[in-house]
């Protein structure tokens, strides 16, 4: 059954490791491992349908391609198209193997008791960093749980754990702000015990929905019991999805551990979706500061994507520019000085100016005319401005605030 759709160019399929709606993941290692000029590494996981029924994971594929350069997201190594044992083109994907299986497995060795606080710290953290990221993408997952959690070696050998957090599967992700665009998909089109209030009740998406998702993952690493246990009995989709909706309910955040994971957890379950920590905000958070292991942040690009040229659909910068400006407020023009935010006022715009002009002026080679038509041209993009203004000129943005009661 290994090779119905079977081998590629450079690899060969192995056993198969994983199955769902989109289709299987099978185990692939290299034809010849040795060759100094392959590009793949060793073994790889490899995510394979029919072509017919393969829009799921070619989605996969254009959102991994926008979301590359991050060690804290699973990698693609490309695409490949190869000739099932029917006859049947197949499409596969090439991504990184999680040696270590996923989050959910991990939790289910450990009992029922939960995973050791410090283990669950540094897996929180990798989530966040990668949740960073991928919302800096304009990106939102909308399927973070802990089956789409994969464990791999720490290549850095640090010793805090023997593996590291990296997300996975995109097949549910989707643009951050799409809902101005088209309706979105179902709610139920996500896994009902991770779903936020804002998802059940108002069929909205966005980063903040990840967050609530992540708390609930960091309650079952804790716990080692899904987020809407209830000893009583097992509930069902629509019980979980009544208490989120209807219910006005939030996971129960238990005593037993400590006083900063339940700060964690709650700023993560804070039900008004405007009133909740950014995964920036939250890597401030004590309860996975102090790890120090944020020194290797992005993967070396040389194999990230050898069919980058090739790519399934490619988002345009226009596209970019859009999602990235309705992350915030349409009234509010936001710049940035390494760590800190400000709010822009008009003499920052009137010295962005100033810049611009003086910039102009100094290149000597253009001629005089050509410096007067291009200051006579109208401005099609938003004004920018320099990265160095000095903080006399706005006002800091409130990285803590305190949360309003009753959110």
């Amino acid at each position: 059954m290994a090779n119905e759709y079977g081998d590629g160019v450079a690899w060969l399929r192995g056993s198969m490791i994983g199955r769902g709606g989109f289709g299987c993941v099978y185990l692939a290692t290299l034809k010849n491992p040795r060759s100094k000029y392959s590009y793949f590494p060793s073994v790889m996981a490899v995510k394979s349908a029919e072509v017919s029924v393969s829009g799921s994971i070619q989605k996969e594929r254009e959102v991994l391609s926008n979301v590359k350069g991050c060690s804290d997201v699973i990698r693609c190594f490309g695409e490949e198209t190869t000739m099932g044992g029917n006859g049947a083109m197949v499409y596969n994907l090439l991504l990184e193997y999680g040696s270590g299986g996923t989050l959910a497995d991990r939790i289910k060795k450990a009992g029922g008791d939960g995973l050791p606080e410090f283990e669950a710290k540094v897996f929180a953290r990798c989530m966040l960093r990668g949740l960073n990221h991928i919302h800096g993408k304009c990106y939102v997952h909308c399927d973070l749980k802990p089956d789409n959690i994969l464990l791999v070696p720490d290549a850095r050998n640090k010793g805090f754990t023997e593996f590291r957090a990296k997300i996975g599967d995109f097949g549910l992700a989707k643009r951050a702000k799409q809902s101005k665009k088209r309706k979105l998909e179902p709610y139920w089109g996500g896994t009902p015990m991770y779903l936020s209030p804002e998802a059940v009740m108002d069929n909205v998406r966005e980063p903040p929905s990840d967050i609530w998702a992540l708390g609930c993952v960091v309650l079952e690493m804790l716990t080692g019991k899904p987020p809407w246990d209830d000893d009583q009995k097992e509930l069902d989709a629509e019980e979980i999805l009544k208490k989120i909706g209807e219910g006005r309910e939030s996971p129960k955040v238990p005593d037993g551990i400590s006083k900063e994971a339940r700060d964690f957890l709650k700023r993560c379950f804070v039900r008004k979706s405007m009133y909740r920590l950014t995964a920036e905000m939250l890597l401030n958070h004590p309860f996975v500061g102090g790890l120090n292991d944020d020194d290797v942040l992005e993967e070396p690009e040389g194999i990230e994507d050898l069919n980058e040229i090739e790519s399934i659909l490619l988002v345009s910068e226009d596209d970019d520019d859009e999602c990235s400006s309705d992350l915030f407020d349409d009234e509010w023009d936001i710049a940035s000085d390494e760590d800190s935010f400000y709010y822009s006022s008009e003499d920052d715009e009137d010295n962005a100016d100033d810049e611009v002009v003086s910039t102009i002026s100094e290149e000597k080679e253009l001629k005089e005319e050509d410096i007067k038509a291009g200051l006579n041209q109208p401005n099609k993009k938003a004004k920018q401005i320099p990265s160095h203004a000095s903080s006399e000129s706005g006002q800091r943005f409130p990285v803590s605030f305190t949360i309003p009661a009753g959110v």
